[in-house]
């Protein structure tokens, strides 16, 4: 009976393993580990294959050497505004308040192209906004930045070299480990929103150009992205955007995304908007916070006069998942949470 028991529970271990490795790991990366923090924006997916995608680096890691960011093969960039393409950075891990993070200039490069740089990574964007990401990598690096180079429609990574996709609106872009069977599809969708390079990052006289009418420097449209996984995990990354037809046309009904990570900034969406994009529109089995531009939680835990909380409240069918920094939580490809939630 012993060795019936024993081999039982050697047979359940197993399945368990198996099941856990099918699983997308995505772990946010804020401000202040264990909150949901008002600046936090970075987010690292891992594809079963061992994919490692970082989203909007944002300005909540401590420099392009942030332990917490490990190999990253690509790096995508939603829009150039500031608070996504990083012209600042933490000054410290932890510093300053979950609702007002201590920040220090990232200098002329902006910490997309820093941790780009450092990491080798392939670069998943729009054209305008890569062309200029690239440009910044070059002066890091001091070597120019190509396209990425395609075997049977995929770029293998990790890349020999930093490269950039040669993507617009509505194209995609594969990124596939040597020996894996598939590889992970990036597409670039719609965002109502807009685009304009953060002013520090700059050269000195396009900023005197554009800050003498009170205007910015625009790079394409704004974007989000639908991110296939090879465990059948499709997440939708609305970057910042309101609500839009293409939520339902484009993500639902064609890409017929399972999961959200759905911006909540006041500028972009309302409490009601989500809701309804969650609800009639996207209608994804879960969705994950993010960009919620206040403090949250207290203690890892929702305040309940967060927006958040708000929103929670009148979704239907839809399951809400915070991204606590730090936090790994693990989705099956039917878009549920299934650890770390």
């Amino acid at each position: 009976m012993k060795l019936v028991s024993l081999g039982a529970s050697c047979m359940l271990a197993s399945f368990a393993s198996i099941a856990t490795a099918q699983n997308v790991k995505i772990t946010p990366l804020g401000s202040h580990d264990g909150e949901l923090c008002a600046s936090d924006r970075a987010t690292l997916f891992e594809d079963p294959t061992g994919v490692r995608i970082l989203y909007d680096v944002g300005q909540t890691l401590t420099g392009a050497d942030d332990p917490r960011l490990g190999t990253v093969h690509v790096v995508l960039l939603s829009h150039a505004h500031g608070d996504h393409i990083g012209d600042r950075k933490l000054k410290a891990a932890g510093a300053g308040s979950c609702g007002a993070p201590e920040t220090v200039s990232a200098g002329a490069n902006g910490m997309t192209a820093e941790v780009a740089a450092a990491k080798g990574a392939a670069i998943a964007m729009t054209t305008d906004m890569g062309v200029f990401v690239a440009t910044k990598i070059q002066k890091i690096t001091g070597k120019p930045v190509g396209l990425c180079p395609q075997t049977g429609g995929a770029t293998i990574v990790p890349v020999a070299a930093v490269c950039r996709s040669n993507t617009h609106l509505g194209a995609a872009f594969v990124a596939k480990t040597a020996n894996a069977a598939q590889g992970v599809e990036i597409t670039i969708v719609y965002a109502s929103h807009a685009n304009n390079v953060a002013p520090s990052l700059l050269s000195d006289a396009q900023r005197a150009l554009h800050d003498a009418d009170g205007s910015g420097l625009a790079l394409g449209p704004p974007t989000g992205f639908v991110v296939k996984f090879t465990n059948g995990l499709t997440a939708y990354l609305s970057g910042d955007t309101g609500i839009h037809s293409e939520m339902k046309t484009v993500v639902h009904d064609y890409h017929k995304a399972n999961l959200a990570q759905f911006n909540l900034g006041t500028s972009a969406i309302t409490v009601n908007s989500v809701a309804y994009a969650m609800n009639d529109l996207v209608r994804p089995a879960s969705v994950i916070y993010s960009h919620v531009n206040e403090a949250v939680t207290e203690g890892g835990k929702l305040k309940p006069t967060a927006r958040a909380a708000a929103i929670s409240k009148l979704l239907k069918g839809v399951t809400p998942q915070l991204a606590i920094s730090g936090r790994t939580m693990e989705f099956d490809g039917a878009g549920k949470c299934v650890a770390g939630c």
